[in-house]
């Protein structure tokens, strides 16, 4: 029995001993690891403030995914002052301030370490139209009217004139004219555009200022759509359909084609003309 007893209190010593050991080894171990993170962010913090990591000049700076503006006139746009310190320079913040402008649909700023440098990509917006907005009551003296006069993209987003000529030296302005209140045509405007786009006949203005009858300046002549409704792609294709129209009348004698019936296209012919 007092052999039993002997070896147990052996076995019981041994086990303590490890667990010991164990948790010597645990405890070096979490030393080191602390010691490591420590060095880690010594070292980082070290490199972080070494001259190196400074954007030197407007060369630091790649931007990508301009067309219409040059690679100055985005620079101008960074609020940017050289030299700065890489890790002072906000990103999301500059992003955010390229998207106030109003040329500008989309912006990613991102930092590039090696070498050090900035990332700035761009996706601007085309103008596809000269949009004017009557302001003042209608049927008034025309000296109590004012024209705000603006520029529209694909998707029909508004651009003041002034503020994005000034800033894109190189744009050129499309022929296309929209006249009207944008509340009007903002819910159309995308896929009327698209249509008129690939239409083979040429339209030069969209007077949208009577919200019962949608008109066409186009090279046949004034077109009448009637009220926009979600049906205005068939009209354009009816105008596609006629656009050999001036090979049988006279366009001069036509005083308006209209479409609101696409259906049942009609020609106005202009009375005081055909008699002369």
């Amino acid at each position: 029995m007092a052999g039993i007893i002997s070896v147990s209190r052996t076995i019981l010593a041994g086990r303590r001993q490890k667990l010991r050991k164990k948790r010597q080894v645990k405890f070096i171990q979490a030393i080191w690891q602390t010691l490591a993170a420590t060095g880690l962010a010594g070292s980082l913090l070290w490199i972080g403030i070494q001259p190196i990591w400074v954007l030197k000049n407007s060369q630091d700076v790649v931007i990508s995914g301009n067309q219409l503006l040059s690679d100055q006139e985005v620079q101008s746009l960074l609020g940017l002052s050289y030299p700065q310190s890489l890790w002072r320079v906000e990103p999301s913040r500059i992003a955010r301030s390229l998207l106030q402008q109003p040329s500008i649909a989309q912006a990613k700023v991102s930092r590039r370490l090696f070498p050090p440098g900035l990332l700035v990509q761009v996706q601007e917006r085309v103008p596809v139209a000269i949009a004017q907005m009557q302001r003042g009551k209608r049927n008034v003296d025309k000296d109590n009217q004012t024209m705000n006069v603006g520029l529209l993209d694909a998707k029909g987003v508004w651009m003041p004139l002034e503020k994005f000529t000034s800033l894109n030296s190189r744009v050129k302005l499309p022929s296309l004219k929209v006249i009207g209140s944008p509340e009007l045509y903002r819910p159309y405007w995308p896929s009327l555009y698209q249509a008129i786009r690939k239409s083979p006949v040429k339209v030069m203005e969209i007077d949208w200022q009577d919200p019962t009858n949608l008109i066409l300046k186009t090279e046949l002549g004034p077109v009448h759509l009637g009220t926009p409704s979600s049906h205005l792609l068939e009209h354009i294709q009816v105008l596609a359909q006629i656009r050999h129209l001036p090979s049988q009348l006279n366009p001069n004698q036509i005083e308006y084609i209209d479409l609101k019936n696409p259906e049942h296209p009609l020609v106005q012919m202009n009375q005081k003309k055909q008699r002369n």
